[in-house]
């Protein structure tokens, strides 16, 4: 008989994964306002290549950090990294609100500072999840508006390719999610098996004749397909179809929840799978389809 246990992580990805690209979308305005991008060219092909540069480094870094067990630094990093997260995402919004003053600052400062002391000494999976969806939502719009389609396109290749070896081959993933969980560092989403269940108290332990108390996804596979929602919906010229959204961004959030579903299928049989490949090919199949059927394909240089 099936329970709320067993259907409701599989409601839950979905969810967290759909506010991620509405709130993405929202904070697009913000982003581009205040003048948060990544790259000063967002045609450029090479963006991609920089991006994974800096990928490989910082996991090289962290690899090398768990290697000497120094969890502590890695904690100290992952949380400096989020706050500036908080920092970007919380200065786009109050700079929208309330202009540019030196108390609108302080207080970007202060709300950054209260949500990254918030996942840290209250670790629960709620804060975890709500927190965690506002980090991946304001990471996706910040590269979603510093990149346009076909850099993006390429990045979500590579990264899939990526992730890919990185799990099945050289296993070195699964050797720096374990090492980073270790930390208790919250750069993942946590959906609960039980009522009872608490992230504070239990953590991602698994007890000798029980299985783990929670379903998790790292942010990164929450992040990755979201940046070509906001990208679609910022450079893509199509009409809006539902609310501000047009055929090419409801594809690829559409797309998105497809592969989520495939890689959720394949994470209940209990082995490790790279999460990318299903989201990011979903994702694109999605906007593909979506550019196709609105007639927006300007952005595509192999077909004029």
């Amino acid at each position: 008989m099936i329970q709320i246990r067993d259907w409701l992580p599989f409601l839950g990805m979905p969810l967290m994964l759909l506010a991620v690209q509405i709130i993405a979308i929202i904070l697009v305005t913000p982003m581009q306002v205040a003048g948060l991008v990544a790259f000063e060219n967002p045609e450029s092909v090479a963006n991609p290549l920089i991006f994974i540069g800096i990928l490989l480094v910082f996991t090289l870094v962290l690899l090398a950090l768990i290697r000497v067990r120094r969890r502590r630094f890695i904690a100290f990093l992952i949380g400096f990294a989020i706050f500036m997260t908080f920092l970007y995402i919380f200065g786009a919004l109050f700079h929208l609100m309330l202009g540019t003053s030196g108390a609108v600052a302080a207080g970007t400062v202060i709300a950054a500072g209260a949500a990254t002391a918030l996942l840290y000494l209250y670790p629960e999976w709620y804060v975890i999840d709500i927190l965690g969806v506002l980090i991946s939502a304001g990471i996706a719009s910040i590269f979603g508006v510093s990149l346009a389609i076909l850099p993006v396109i390429v990045l979500l290749v590579l990264l899939a390719v990526y992730d890919a070896i990185s799990v099945y081959r050289t296993k070195h993933m699964i050797t720096l999610a374990e090492g980073v969980l270790e930390t208790k560092a919250p750069i993942m989403v946590v959906v609960p098996k039980r009522m009872d269940y608490s992230f504070r108290k239990e953590g991602l332990e698994i007890k000798e004749g029980e299985e783990r108390g929670a379903f998790v996804m790292g942010m990164g596979d929450l992040i990755m397909p979201s940046i070509l929602v906001a990208s679609s919906h910022v450079f893509v010229d199509a009409p809006a179809v539902l609310w501000t959204l047009s055929a090419p961004t409801l594809g690829a959030m559409a797309g998105s929840l497809v592969g989520l579903a495939v890689l959720l299928y394949f994470v209940n049989k209990g082995n490790p799978q790279a999460g990318l490949p299903p989201l990011n090919g979903g994702a694109i199949a999605g906007f593909l389809i979506g550019a196709v059927l609105a007639g927006s394909l300007g952005w595509c240089p192999f077909c004029i």
